[in-house]
């Protein structure tokens, strides 16, 4: 049995899970909907560091003394429904999903581990940094909308559907989770010891509440990503 929070554990569980599921179905994309070698290759590439992100993840939950099967077990139905609802058509989607899609997850993430000790929150901001997936998508998308503005429109449509499967999901997973919906509490609270969480303030109904506050400021970040597609215009 860990010795840390159950709301750590949620959080490197679902974390870890998302990364493994993120490199197969990368990897899927790479091989089925690449236009070109060298497109296969560069998603191929964020396919493989997704999966070197896993592992981290997989040790730091053992480091802390739980399965990490166990603490991935839990989110396994919900990330799977989001892949199913979220299967991309075509290139484009893939690209679309891979930044928006993960971003806004990703998001998520990063919010909750604002909560949780040092260590843990440094490797959440290691395995969560998007540049390189930032930068190949946005380079291959603007220059598709360049030579064919008809694009504009769909793949928009198709990012806020990523959007809201996200949401949705976040949702279904805070409120089956309460540690973890505890972690998305705001409120300038110290950070957390080693392997731990900070203390919750107000309770699991609090925290809930704090979830829909906290989709609102993830919907901020999705607009600037879609703005940085050209999918929207910028500020």
């Amino acid at each position: 049995m860990s010795d840390s929070p159950a709301g750590v554990v949620d959080l490197l569980g679902v974390l870890a899970y998302a990364e493994l599921t993120a490199f197969l179905r990368l990897a899927e994309d790479a091989a089925a909907l690449a236009p070109s070698l060298t497109d296969r290759a560069e998603l191929s590439g964020i396919a493989a560091a997704e999966y070197a992100h896993f592992r981290l993840l997989r040790d730091r939950i053992s480091s802390l003394g739980a399965d990490p099967e166990r603490a991935m077990e839990p989110f396994v139905a919900a990330l799977d429904d989001w892949h199913a609802q979220t299967r991309p058509g075509d290139w484009w989607e893939a690209l679309i999903k891979a930044y928006v899609g993960t971003g806004i997850a990703g998001d998520f993430y990063r919010e909750a581990a604002r909560q949780v000790d040092p260590r843990t929150r440094a490797l959440v901001d290691e395995v969560l940094a998007e540049e390189v997936r930032s930068e190949f998508v946005i380079e291959r998308v603007r220059a598709a909308l360049a030579e064919d503005a008809t694009l504009c429109g769909r793949l928009a449509l198709w990012a806020r559907r990523m959007v809201g499967e996200a949401l949705s999901q976040g949702h279904r997973l805070a409120a089956a989770r309460p540690e973890l919906a505890l972690l998305l509490v705001a409120g300038g609270r110290e950070a957390a010891p080693e392997g731990g969480a900070a203390p919750p303030a107000g309770g699991v109904d609090a925290g809930l509440i704090e979830v829909g506050r906290l989709f609102a400021r993830l919907t901020e970040e999705h607009g600037k990503r879609m703005a940085a597609l050209g999918l929207v215009p910028g500020p």
